[in-house]
């Protein structure tokens, strides 16, 4: 009489194929689920760490090719739903903000980057695939996130916790949002830190995904803040390819390896003639960090985030469209790489 097919028998099948990001085998990662079993069939879903998975398709063909070389032939029909939740580090820890797994500060050496654009496609990108996603303003002394998602009004409290604005389906918080348009902001250090503590754990966040941070340009106070304030999951440096640019860049990554913050990539914008392109590149792996992608110097990508329409980079004829995909899904995958590592606790080292 012939073995009947069990599951264990299809997790024996499969072992040996991995996701090709994390090069961990996909049973040890828990990633296959609902394993269904019937006469000359086999159905199961393979469950991603995130929905913006860039290697999708090559993780369900291995999975077919493992399982129709390993399992008996008359196994005929071998059904495979890809499906994702995203994963946090696994290990709670002081300053987390609670519900929400993944924080990411996105940052810059100087101004005049496009870093505040950047962040909001990032935030923008990672919500076009289903994740859930908040977006918060660091950048205190120039906010710009409201005007580039083209969001307006004044966040309410709620009993103890403050209400963000919804802007497309993602909850937002900004100084721009409780200030007059043309009105300077005017705050020492203290002041400072205070707002940015009250951003991150006063406002009702809710469940996320992941939260996207834009820091302001350079090395001061705010990223200090933060790195004291809650464990970040990582930071994106952006750049422009020019040499001038990347000094500054280099300056930022230093800043936040001293902060024990994990660098998630380097992305290099406005690549093209005007500044040049592949210095971003070049920079990252003198530096041994991943390289997130290029965006290039496009007139619609400015000319969307001054309409407040930053979504609009996204839509399916936009030549941003996927150069900007192509950042998301590496930063999605650098983020699950980090989050399957042993988390430790940060330490802080600030040279005096």
């Amino acid at each position: 009489m012939a073995h009947a097919l069990t599951q264990s028998d299809v997790i024996s099948a499969l072992k040996g194929v991995k996701d090709p990001d994390l090069n961990r085998d996909l049973t040890d990662l828990g990633m296959i689920r609902d394993i269904v079993i019937g006469p000359d069939s086999v159905r199961l879903t393979v469950n991603l760490t995130t929905p913006a998975c860039p290697l999708k398709e090559k993780i369900r063909s291995d999975v077919e090719s493992a399982l129709r070389s390993r399992l008996p032939s008359d196994i005929r029909t071998i059904d495979i739903q890809m499906t994702a939740e995203v994963r946090g580090k696994g290990v709670r820890e002081k300053g987390d903000i609670p519900g929400v797994k993944n924080v990411i500060a996105v940052g810059s050496g100087k101004g005049g980057v496009g870093k505040s654009t950047l962040a909001t496609s990032i935030a923008l990108g990672l919500k076009s695939y289903g994740s859930s996603v908040g977006l918060m303003d660091a950048d205190i002394y120039g906010p710009s996130i409201p005007h580039l998602v083209g969001a307006s009004g004044r966040p309410m409290a709620k009993g103890d916790r403050i209400q963000p604005i919804e802007a497309g389906g993602m909850k937002v918080m900004s100084m721009g949002f409780l200030l007059e348009p043309e009105r300077a902001v005017i705050m020492r250090g203290p002041m400072l830190h205070g707002v940015i503590t009250q951003f991150l754990h006063q406002v009702d966040w809710g469940d996320l995904d992941y939260l996207v941070i834009d820091l302001p340009p350079g090395t001061g106070d705010v990223p200090l803040t933060l790195a004291q304030a809650l464990p970040l999951t990582g930071a994106v440096v952006v750049c422009t390819p020019q040499a001038v640019a990347l000094l500054d860049a280099v300056r930022a990554i230093t800043m936040f390896r001293q902060l024990k913050v994990p660098i998630l990539g380097m992305v290099e914008n406005m690549t093209g003639e005007v500044f040049g392109r592949g210095g971003a590149a070049k920079k990252a792996e003198e530096m041994e960090i991943p390289f997130l992608g290029d965006v290039p110097l496009l007139t619609a990508i400015r000319e969307k985030g001054d309409a407040g329409k930053a979504a609009a980079v996204f839509d399916e004829q936009a030549a941003s469209r996927m150069p900007l995909l192509n950042v998301v899904e590496r930063l999605a995958a650098q983020i699950s790489i980090q989050n399957i590592k042993k988390p430790k606790m940060p330490k802080l080292e600030i040279l005096g």
